[in-house]
């Protein structure tokens, strides 16, 4: 195949998903976010079974012999110019087809300003974070068959560990798809550059970036314990940012279930609106953040290769995007909770790291 041909692919893997999303059976639900005439909007949610069918097919194509295992990797450059291309005409066409916000054309095209755009029974936001998920799994399991075939007798246990890992986080990331139309992102993002370029391009290239620079590497031998803490390190992180986004979720959607799990749930109120001050949201005020750095500094462990470079660009990119996050939610809630907020923050004070920021 010719550059050209390799640089389309990611266009046949977007119609693909987007084809599968919409005609797929799913389960329609309300979300947290209401539309213009004030009703909750309403999602699709398939993203499983999408992913897995998705996946299932190129694994049979490979085992056919109809492409390479590792035709992700081999065609690596040519695919991300692209998407690049693809995702730059996306942002452009979401951002430009309505009247903008009045921010300036460059604002406008990075943040977009249309908050929730739906058609034809499809979210944009829902589709963009699925098909972000599929093609970064695709190139995970593509660059590490390139390391199997490399390697064949001294395969790195760390690069088999890294994509375990990753697996896990995109699997169960869809199974509790529901849970995270109660997410930051979907109830305070808009779509733009910054998440419809980051969806089709950033979300499934850069998060692969450790296997970028270590696939091509042989077996580090890094000691076991190395492994061992990279896993602690992760699961820590999955059950921290997991848990809190499920007490959230259940606060929100059963407001008078009295526990989650083992974590009993105490609120204050205003008498309009209420706050979680126990369990998760009682460590800091956004927990889950914290749990999402550690996962990340744990995939960066589990590939053996603690003084490379390459591997830690990830858990750096979420401290870059969750510390201004941060500041901008903590905005929001101050204008939204008002009084209540600042007894949230006198009652939880840590911001994200509980007991030290």
């Amino acid at each position: 195949m010719s550059s050209i041909a390799f640089g389309l692919l990611p266009a046949v893997l977007y119609v693909v998903v987007l084809v599968l999303h919409r005609v797929l059976p799913a389960r329609d639900v309300d979300g947290y976010v209401r539309g213009s005439d004030g009703k909750p909007l309403r999602y699709r949610l398939n993203g499983l079974w999408v992913f897995a069918i998705t996946i299932g097919a190129w694994a049979c194509a490979c085992a056919q012999g109809l492409v390479r295992w590792d035709l992700f990797y081999v065609a690596r450059w040519p695919m991300l110019v692209g998407a690049c291309v693809l995702g730059l005409v996306f942002s452009a066409a979401i951002v430009f087809s309505t009247p903008g916000a009045g921010r300036g054309a460059l604002v406008d095209f990075y943040l977009g300003h249309r908050a929730n755009p739906q058609a034809r029974g499809v979210d944009a936001k829902m589709y963009l974070y699925l098909v972000g998920a599929t093609l970064l799994a695709l190139n995970l399991l593509s660059f590490a068959a390139y390391h199997l075939q490399r390697f064949p007798g001294d395969v790195s246990p760390g690069v088999i560990l890294h994509v375990a890992l990753f697996g896990w986080f995109l699997v169960e990331y869809l199974y509790f798809e529901e849970v995270h139309l109660y997410t930051y992102d979907f109830f305070a993002e808009r779509v733009g550059f910054k998440l419809g370029w980051g969806c089709l391009v950033f979300y499934p290239y850069f998060y692969a970036v450790g296997l970028w620079g270590t696939a091509d590497r042989p077996n580090p031998h890094a000691p076991v314990f190395l492994y061992v803490l990279a896993t602690i390190t992760f699961f820590s992180g999955w059950a921290l940012s997991r848990g809190a986004n499920l007490q959230k979720f259940f606060f929100k959607t059963q407001p008078n279930r009295k526990q989650v799990g083992f974590v009993a749930q105490e609120a204050i109120e205003d008498g309009e609106h209420r706050l979680l001050v126990s369990g998760f949201w009682g460590l800091s005020r956004h927990i889950n953040y914290f749990g999402e750095i550690l996962m990340a500094t744990g995939l960066s462990l589990a590939l053996g290769w603690p003084r490379a470079i390459s591997p830690w660009l990830y858990p750096l990119y979420y401290v870059a995007l969750l510390l201004p996050r941060q500041l901008d939610d903590d905005r929001r809630c101050a204008a939204k909770y008002g009084p209540l907020w600042t007894r949230y923050c006198e009652r939880v004070r840590r911001r994200i790291v509980p007991g030290l920021y």
